[in-house]
């Protein structure tokens, strides 16, 4: 976090806002101070801005209200007069009719209650959504039966005062307050244990995606007339949102936005719709729901979407920090649906990543609202940060290798920039940001920039959670340059798209068995389940009967075992010359051996023999020794155009690409296989097609072991400190 973008007071202002909420202690557990502190701060900021109007609001809307109903103004013509009281040239309606500030709320202590509530009614449609969010009624009434109400509104107003702070946005700008919320709920969190994949993004990370995603279109963006849409599916309290605008508003103040934006946690919605309120700017845009779907989701009458909440609309740039690790059980049935319903017609057309991260569904749905170069003026970027899972996870032909190959194959991944760890405050894991886009420069087309970012931090005075790293505004300035410059350096590498793909084909040998009806493998069969099965019965009710049946299994067992002892000790390396003997054995017991037991038989009887002859089967081809079954990863040629004509189900068009490829595999077979393993084969109808981005391994840099001598040194002299020390306490 960088100090300078913080108010003046920060710190102070953390500590007296915690104070309060530790005055809820007992009615409260503490990770239930948030269901007052965040709605409380909230009201404290509109009351900044409605305080000295409360008397002229009021007297409006008590003078409309006392006109007979058919001479009232209607409420689109009422809201614009309340809100032009607030202030002439304000465009979105805020205003409160109920007479009451914060001030005069504590003026009557013994009807806090019904005057607090009174005044939370009194606020326009928006504003009074946003304390419905945070069911801020609810907890009046709590806090009003456990005789704390007052009090804490008390405090609240009083200790701020007493340290000549407020909370006003004239004193607190927005980007102020974001700090001082995310602060705020990240204590929360820690108390409530909250999840790693349920965090804010750091501001300075917010800046550096926002300052790359714009780096290339700084001229376009400075034109007279320009409009440009952000948006973030999982916007949270509005911080992505929030900083880009600051960004494009520093160098074009003329520059007209729309932002957009859905979130389906109530309590980070309403901190978010507030802060576009304050700011007086349009919240409609923000989507109170489920950005990914719930299938038969329930109606609480409370704006609820359970499903994209833009749907048809597409953006110039779009941010965001979807979940890291989180599962998608809810929306399971309502994005598999979609899937296989409309395909790539929907949002998840490439494929559906495992059930325990989200993430990358919520990447397709961004680039479902790319604007398309060929009918827009441009297309879209996009920003999205992510743990290291999507780069990697998933088998060569998974849902996640899928959607790569589809960001792949369609040259829409500019870069990918591997971030310090300890970035977040509540996990410290490494984290990337992906920068997508359908406008790529000439130079970037049909390549992939890597950028090893993870020394570009510097350690923070004070951690805050898991954050002990922060980046200053000239890591900002050099990891952006570095992604502008696009050049190869020791931390920044280019590729191109076929570099990150690959064949996963599988590599059989030849399975060489010898057999023998001695030397204790007989014996071995009494292990396997279908000889033992030979002795149970299947009756269940009838004890007799399974009396019988299992002593007659016994004696077939042991009329097996002298069957097969009588063929010798012979040791035969050739499968087919051992059953030119076996079978005439089993075939002459008096009752018929299935082929389960037959198989129990061979396996029981055989051992694995590199010298012993091949085993085939009935066409005469070498059958493969699954022990020995391997997998390699043959690179895709270079030349290998994209995209590929393979359809994402891994079947469609696979003989026209394995035949293709041939040429590839043969020839790394030649060089990295059969010089090893002379008899190995590749078994086609197992070749799947691999994606992944393996950042680290393209930065790995190798550290000798130190000289065991030196650390002994070392340890010695740590021994002599101790010691020192020791000696010191006698």
């Amino acid at each position: 976090m960088n100090p300078i973008q913080q108010h003046p007071h920060h710190s102070t202002l953390v500590s007296i806002l915690w104070n309060i909420a530790n005055g809820l202690r007992g009615t409260y557990r503490p990770p239930q101070y948030r269901r007052v502190m965040l709605p409380l701060i909230v009201l404290a900021r509109f009351d900044a801005i409605l305080s000295d109007h409360a008397d002229a609001m009021k007297a409006l809307f008590d003078q409309d209200r006392g006109r007979p109903e058919s001479g009232r103004l209607p409420q689109v013509l009422l809201d614009k007069k309340l809100t032009e009281i607030v202030g002439k040239g304000r465009k979105q309606t805020l205003y409160n009719t109920s007479g009451f500030n914060l001030a005069r709320l504590l003026d009557d202590p013994d009807h806090i209650r019904a005057n607090l509530v009174q005044y939370i009614n009194g606020f326009s449609a928006k504003a009074k959504d946003i304390f419905d969010k945070f069911e801020f009624e609810k907890e009046i009434d709590k806090l009003d039966e456990a005789n704390r109400l007052y009090k804490i509104l008390q405090t609240f107003v009083g200790d701020l005062q007493s340290q000549g702070l407020t909370l006003s946005p004239d004193a607190i700008s927005n980007s102020q307050m974001g700090y001082l919320f995310e602060e705020l709920i990240r204590k929360f969190n820690e108390q409530a244990n909250e999840e790693a994949g349920d965090h804010f993004t750091p501001r300075e990370v917010i800046r550096l995606m926002v300052n790359i995603a714009f780096a290339e279109d700084h001229e376009e963006l400075k034109k007279a007339g320009v409009h440009r849409t952000i948006y973030d599916p999982t916007c949270g309290t509005g911080g992505m949102l929030s900083e880009s605008e600051k960004e494009l508003k520093g160098f074009n103040q003329a520059i007209s936005l729309g932002l957009y934006g859905q979130e389906y946690n109530a309590e980070s919605y309403a901190i978010c719709c507030a802060d576009l309120l304050i700011k007086d700017e349009p919240a409609e845009h923000i989507i109170f729901g489920d950005t990914l779907g719930v299938h038969n989701a329930k109606d609480k009458n409370n704006g609820f979407t359970p499903h994209d909440g833009h749907q048809g609309k597409r953006f110039d740039y779009m941010f965001a920090n979807p979940p890291f690790g989180v599962e998608w059980k809810i929306q399971e049935d309502f994005v598999k649906k979609e899937h296989q319903e409309r395909g790539f017609g929907g949002r998840f057309g490439a494929g559906l990543p495992r059930i325990n991260d989200g993430s990358l569904l919520f990447l397709q749905h961004m680039l479902s609202k790319m604007k398309q170069p060929e009918t827009d003026e441009q297309g879209s970027r996009i920003a999205v940060v992510f743990n290291g899972s999507p780069l990697f996870t998933g088998d060569a032909g998974s849902g996640e290798s899928n959607i790569r190959r589809y960001v792949i194959e369609n040259d829409l991944l500019e870069a990918v920039i591997a971030l310090p760890d300890q970035m977040f405050y509540n996990t410290g894991i490494y984290t990337y940001i992906w920068v997508l886009s359908n406008k790529k420069s000439a130079k970037r087309c049909g390549k992939i920039q890597l950028i090893n970012a993870t020394r570009y931090c510097r350690k923070m005075q004070k951690s805050l959670g898991n954050k002990r790293n922060e980046l200053s505004e000239q890591h900002i300035a050099d990891i952006t340059k570095l992604y502008a410059d696009f050049k190869e350096t020791p931390d920044s590498k280019i590729f191109r798209n076929q570099d990150f793909a690959c064949l996963k084909i599988t590599v059989e040998r030849p399975l060489r068995l010898n057999f023998q009806a001695g030397g204790g493998r007989i014996e071995k069969l009494r292990e396997h389940t279908a000889f033992a099965n030979l002795a149970k019965s299947r009756k269940i009710k009838d004890k007799g009967q399974i009396q019988a049946d299992e002593a007659a299994g016994r004696e077939q067992q042991e009329a097996l075992i002298d069957a097969l002892k009588s063929l010798g000790g012979t040791l035969y390396k050739n499968r087919k010359d051992f059953l030119k003997v076996s079978d005439p054995a089993l075939k002459a017991l008096p009752f018929a051996v299935g082929a389960p037991v037959k198989k129990a038989v061979l396996e029981a009887l055989s051992e694995r023999d590199p010298t012993a002859d091949i085993c085939t089967d009935g066409k005469g081809n070498a059958e493969p020794d699954p022990q020995l079954r391997d997998s390699e990863l043959v690179p895709m040629p270079s030349e290998t155009e994209f995209p590929l004509s393979l359809g994402y189900d891994n079947e469609t068009n696979l003989s026209a690409l394995l035949a293709a490829l041939r040429p590839a595999v043969q020839a790394y077979m030649q060089a990295e296989v059969l010089p090893h393993v002379p008899d190995a084969w590749v078994d086609e109808s197992k070749t799947k097609l691999g994606y992944e981005i393996p950042v680290n391994r393209h930065f790995y840099e190798y550290r000798p072991p130190r000289d065991p001598a030196e650390i002994k040194a070392e340890i010695v002299e740590l021994e002599q400190e101790i010691m020192q020390m020791l000696g010191k306490l006698n």
